[in-house]
């Protein structure tokens, strides 16, 4: 594993972990209790564009549903994680030169040649790899764009509990505060590129967001900034630039597998690291066409209808009628409440009635993640 910087590290990002990611971090043995920000969510609060606040409760008891992580500890647990698993990991090392052949890749990287049956690209949005390959897009900018503070001083809600707003003016887009466990707040906003808002007016606009009363009022008067705010783009296109290049597979931001409604890339970029290395599994031999052939049907058959969906209930979201309508709906007795948030953050299928081969006794009521390390905290 190759790195042009170094762990830990800041990541431009909203720190969310929903279900899905949330079980594959405790499959691979994530220690949560080294992490001193981690914190897990069990109520969601939506704001509908009318100003009403709904509780959505996630289920007690049977596990970690969503939780709140800074990146900084997040991704270099992760690289330890690599290393104790056997991984030889180079820090430090950018990527300068990709070739291919009909056997291998070889990569110029930190001065050395790396020479490989495959690469696997987790290279992210601008994807190194992608642009030596000739396959990047030219002037590409992302689908949607988040900017992103932590904060300190929050008041007690902020510092306790998950709060989304879909306000008028940033629909289909939203603002949200995620808490942390080490007392502090990731607080931000994203929007959709084309829409009301331009990109570039970000800056100017977040004062003027966090002086919304009712966003003011939550984070409390003493909030106060950690650091400065960061702002990256959000690629959300899976399955429309290629996902493999001979011995090259894309995962992650590099496949441009954000979810298109939620904005949610961790899991995503998890999902599709696993879909990868099951793809590269089994005969080295394996003809290159029929690995690539593999992780591609493994994401068309499954991420990418989920997209196609979420693309879909993204427009719905994308005016104030439309968000009120769909939050009001969600939130009219305490059974939609209870399976909408488990909906919205659960990993099973959103699509799941159009791909039955995903089907499963357990699809609406499968417990959380870390049940077991929690129950013996309990005990």
């Amino acid at each position: 594993m190759v790195d042009k910087t170094e762990f830990p590290r800041d990541k431009c990002c909203g720190d969310g972990l929903t279900a899905g990611a949330l079980r594959t971090l405790d499959d691979l043995g994530l220690d949560r209790s080294a992490l001193p920000s981690w914190m897990q969510v069990d109520d969601v609060v939506l704001r509908s564009p009318r100003g009403r606040e709904i509780v959505f409760p996630l289920p007690r008891d049977s596990g970690a549903f969503a939780a709140v992580c800074r990146r900084r500890e997040l991704d270099a647990a992760l690289v330890t994680m690599a290393e104790k698993a056997g991984a030889t990991v180079r820090q430090n090392t950018p990527l300068t030169a990709v070739s291919t052949t009909d056997d291998a890749v070889v990569a110029e990287a930190g001065g050395a040649t790396i020479t490989a049956r495959w690469l696997v690209a987790a290279d992210g949005m601008w994807s190194p790899t992608r642009k030596m390959l000739g396959l990047a897009t030219p002037r590409y900018l992302g689908e949607w764009h988040a900017f992103r503070q932590y904060m300190v001083g929050v008041s007690d809600r902020a510092a306790s509990e998950l709060i989304v707003w879909f306000e008028p003016d940033l629909l289909p887009g939203y603002v949200w505060s995620f808490p942390l466990g080490d007392g502090t707040a990731n607080v931000g906003f994203g929007i959709q590129r084309g829409g009301r808002h331009n990109t570039q007016d970000m800056k100017d606009l977040w004062p003027e967001i966090l002086t919304r009363p009712h966003i003011a009022e939550f984070l409390g008067p003493d909030a106060q900034p950690e650091a400065a705010h960061r702002a990256w783009p959000i690629p959300a296109r899976l399955g429309r630039s290629p996902l493999t290049s001979g011995r090259v597979l894309f995962v992650g931001d590099a496949a441009a597998a954000t979810d298109p409604m939620t904005g949610e890339g961790i899991g995503q970029a998890l999902d599709t690291g696993r879909a990868a290395v099951a793809a590269l599994a089994g005969d080295p031999a394996t003809a290159v066409d029929v690995v690539a052939e593999r992780y591609r049907t493994d994401l068309r058959r499954g991420m990418q209808r989920d997209h196609a969906l979420a693309r879909t209930l993204s427009n719905v979201l994308s005016s104030p009628r439309g968000a009120t309508l769909a939050i009001d709906v969600a939130g009219a007795t305490p059974w939609t409440r209870k399976n909408f948030v488990r909906w919205l953050f659960e990993d099973y299928p959103r699509a799941a009635v159009a791909t039955p081969h995903r089907w499963r006794r357990d699809l609406f009521a499968a417990p959380g993640a870390f049940a077991a390390t929690s129950a013996a905290v309990s005990e």
